[in-house]
């Protein structure tokens, strides 16, 4: 493998202090709460309302915790004009740990994923709670963005006399390009995962389960400083051809080529990072593979540069009949290529599935995956390569730094790691 683009310059501490410049966070909340004014703006809408919680930490810069994710009981309000509002269910709490939000919060209603039936008309509370709140902001009479929303909750701004429409795409628009201190974030998280990785190499050997390494993985990942292991996925042997896209308690065996994706977020931001190993020494096929995943990745990587478009890049990768699959639809994910931050996927999404007929130009500042996938022609496994870019004026940066120049063997005596 061989990129012509540079790895990134080293990150900083993952601990705020006094005499290293870090993160501002202060920085950080303001600037993405601008971006996103401006984009709810440029749609023309009165304000986004938000149940998705990467967007809600986008325009507050508050959280909650996991368990939360999934309840649709907690939800932000981003206007065309003013500060951002908050409804959250850990009010007290957010009084005193978030004083930027000022009084702007309040307790959220909600039927929480229809947990409580729409016959109980929480949906009507909640609905004059927001026309209520949008009144304040003498935005009651423009169009809504809505980026999730439970269909009874829909209904009942609707019967309020709301106009709602879409406004994921407006979120969108502001998270497209990445801020210095969200880029410092991404590399953080990245630099977690290159640590995980020294540990795997040394972990795989024979007898081990694909599920222990799971379990080290996030083990790591925690005590390095996670708030969020999203999934690892680890895939062995056979298993990788076709891609199972999840782990299982397979034992790995001698001869095993053992790829990783590890997805979790620090501070919020996310990695997408797979690493393709081999328990013992590698066959032709299994060289072979990992040689081609590695040529189609690299090129590209070097086409990405500000001003090309995601057809450029999808156009340097093979049909997906080249690699055995039946079109492109079934190998959609395996070369493939995502935006990354708050969220694990974002804009922009690279894939021969879509980007020749809606093209859509890669920006500076803009942080993305770029992952392939090839099969050893003896069935004996796949390899897995994928890397986090950020894209530069004249080509790219990349910010995942554990080796990937070569298949790397390990697991038994005379193996590179053992």
């Amino acid at each position: 493998m061989h990129y012509n683009q540079p790895h990134a310059t080293a990150t900083w501490g993952t601990m705020g202090t006094d005499w290293e410049r870090g993160v501002d966070f202060s920085g950080l909340i303001q600037e993405r709460f601008e971006r996103a004014q401006q984009a709810v703006n440029n749609k023309g809408l009165g304000a986004v309302l938000t149940f998705d919680f990467d967007n809600i930490r986008y325009i507050t810069g508050t959280h909650i915790g996991e368990w939360c994710r999934d309840k649709m009981n907690r939800y932000a309000l981003c206007p065309s004009k003013g500060k951002p509002y908050l409804f959250d269910p850990a009010l007290p709490a957010k009084r005193i740990t978030c004083p930027w939000m000022e009084d702007r919060m309040e307790a959220p209603i909600s039927n929480m994923c229809g947990s409580l039936p729409p016959a109980m008309d929480v949906q009507k509370a909640f609905a004059r709670q927001i026309k209520r709140v949008l009144s304040d902001y003498g935005l009651a009479d423009q169009p809504l963005g809505v980026d999730l929303i439970e269909l009874s909750m829909l209904r009942a701004l609707e019967d309020e006399g709301i106009t709602v429409v879409d406004g994921q795409q407006a979120m969108l628009d502001a998270r497209e390009i990445k801020t210095a201190n969200e880029i410092e974030l991404l590399k953080q998280a990245a630099s977690m995962v290159d640590a995980v990785y020294e540990d795997i190499a040394r972990a795989i050997r024979p007898g081990r389960r694909e599920n222990e390494l799971v379990s080290l993985a996030n083990e790591k990942l925690f005590l390095l400083g996670s708030e969020r292991v999203e999934c690892v996925n680890v895939v062995s042997g056979a298993r990788g051809k076709p891609h199972s896209h999840t782990f299982a308690d397979r034992i790995i065996q001698p001869g095993d080529m053992v790829f990783l994706d590890i997805m979790h977020s620090f501070n919020g931001y996310h990695t997408c990072y797979y690493r393709t190993f081999i328990c013992g020494k590698p066959n032709k096929y299994q060289i072979e593979a990992y040689e081609k995943a590695s040529e189609w990745i690299s090129a590209g990587i070097d086409v990405i540069k500000a001003g090309v478009t995601t057809a450029d890049v999808a156009e340097q990768w093979p049909q997906a009949k080249e690699f055995g699959y039946r079109n492109e639809d079934e190998a959609y994910l395996l070369q493939y290529g995502h935006g990354i931050g708050l969220s694990l996927w974002e804009r922009p999404i690279l894939s021969r599935r879509f980007n020749f007929e809606h093209p859509t130009e890669i920006k500076e500042g803009m942080v993305f995956a770029v992952e392939t996938w090839c099969g050893a022609a003896d069935g004996s496994g796949a390899a897995r390569i994928e890397e986090e870019i950020v894209v530069t004026k004249d080509g790219c940066q990349i910010i995942t730094n554990y080796p990937s120049d070569h298949l790397i063997s390990c697991g038994l005596p005379g193996c590179e790691v053992y």
